[in-house]
C-alpha cells in the first residue's frame, strides 16, 4: 500500500500499514531520549495524535516517515524536559534534534551496515536483537514465548548477543 493510499482513506489497513513501516523506528527515537516504556508510549502515540491533527495538511505523503520520526523527537523532548522540570520554549531544541541531512545518510549507511552483521548472528541472537529493536514494548515473558526460551535468560542473553554484535561491527567491513 502507497503511503498516499495510507493517509488518503486512514482505515484499519492503513493503520497497520503505517505502524509497521513507522512504529519501530518511532519507538527507537523516543527511547533514544531515556524515556521508560510509559513516556516513549506516550511520545508516540503523540506523535500518531499530531498526525491525525495534521492530516489536512501534510503536503508531502511519501515524507511522512520522516514527518513522524521528527514529531516523535519533539514529543520525547517535551517529554523529557518535563520530567526533569524544565520548561520548553519550542524555539531552543539541541542540535541533536534537528534535521541534519549529511547525519541521516550517515545513519542511513550505518543502520543497514548493522542489520547485515546482524543477519551474521546465528539463533536465537539474531531474532532476540530483532525483536529488541523491532518491537521494544515486548515483555520478557511474550519475547520468551516467541523464541522458546526461559523469560530469565533473555537479559543475559541479549547481553553477550549484543556483545557478540558489537564485535561484528568493529570489524573492517
Amino acid at each position: 500500500m502507497t503511503v498516499e493510499k495510507s493517509l488518503g482513506c486512514l482505515d484499519q489497513a492503513a493503520w497497520e500499514d503505517l505502524v509497521a513501516r513507522f512504529g519501530a523506528r518511532m519507538w527507537a527515537v523516543a527511547r533514544a531520549f531515556g524515556l521508560n516504556h510509559t513516556d516513549a508510549a506516550d511520545a508516540v502515540q503523540g506523535a500518531w495524535l499530531r498526525m491525525v491533527e495534521n492530516l489536512d495538511g501534510i503536503r508531502d505523503p511519501e515524507r511522512i516517515g520522516a514527518w513522524l520520526v521528527t514529531t516523535t523527537r519533539h514529543e520525547a523532548l517535551r517529554l523529557s524536559r518535563g520530567r526533569r522540570g524544565e520548561v520548553a520554549s519550542g524555539h531552543d531544541l539541541p542540535d541533536a534534534v534537528l534535521p541534519d541531512p549529511a547525519a541521516a545518510i550517515v545513519d542511513a549507511d550505518f543502520g543497514r551496515h548493522v542489520w547485515e552483521r546482524l543477519d551474521t548472528l546465528g539463533e536465537p541472537c539474531r531474532s532476540l536483537l530483532r525483536m529488541s529493536v523491532l518491537r521494544p514494548e515486548a515483555t520478557y515473558a511474550q519475547i520468551a514465548i516467541r523464541l522458546d526460551i526461559s523469560p530469565g535468560s533473555i537479559g543475559p542473553t541479549r547481553a553477550r548477543c549484543m556483545s557478540r554484535l558489537r564485535g561484528l561491527l568493529e570489524e573492517p567491513a
